[in-house]
């Protein structure tokens, strides 16, 4: 069995970011949706809900969680899992931020 070391890619500036707004970004033709929190952490998730597929990055933000913008499911942005009565989750992807990059582990 071998062990598959992570890619880190630069995606974003901190400073192109804001709370309360979800930010897509592309690698490799993967879609991931940024958050930053009020603490400062950026969370990172795939940008497709487990549900049909709706853009979490254009969904209303509120705290650590998102609502998909076609039918409302609430996704934790920390863990990627639908939270209350939907089920599913996403995928998450580790961040780093070095002073003001933002960088996505794969």
């Amino acid at each position: 069995m071998s062990v598959q070391a992570s890619k880190k890619i630069f995606v974003i500036n901190l400073d192109e970011l804001n709370v309360g707004l979800g930010k897509v970004v592309t690698i490799d033709g993967k879609e991931i949706a940024l958050f930053l929190q009020e603490n400062g952490t950026v969370h990172a998730i795939e940008n497709s809900c487990p549900h049909k597929g709706g853009p979490l990055s254009e969904g209303i933000v509120s705290g650590e969680f998102v609502f998909c913008p076609l039918h409302d499911w609430k996704i934790s942005t920390k863990t990627g899992m639908a939270e209350g009565a939907d089920e599913g989750c996403v995928t998450c992807f580790d961040i780093e931020i070095n002073g003001e990059q933002v960088f996505v582990n794969l």
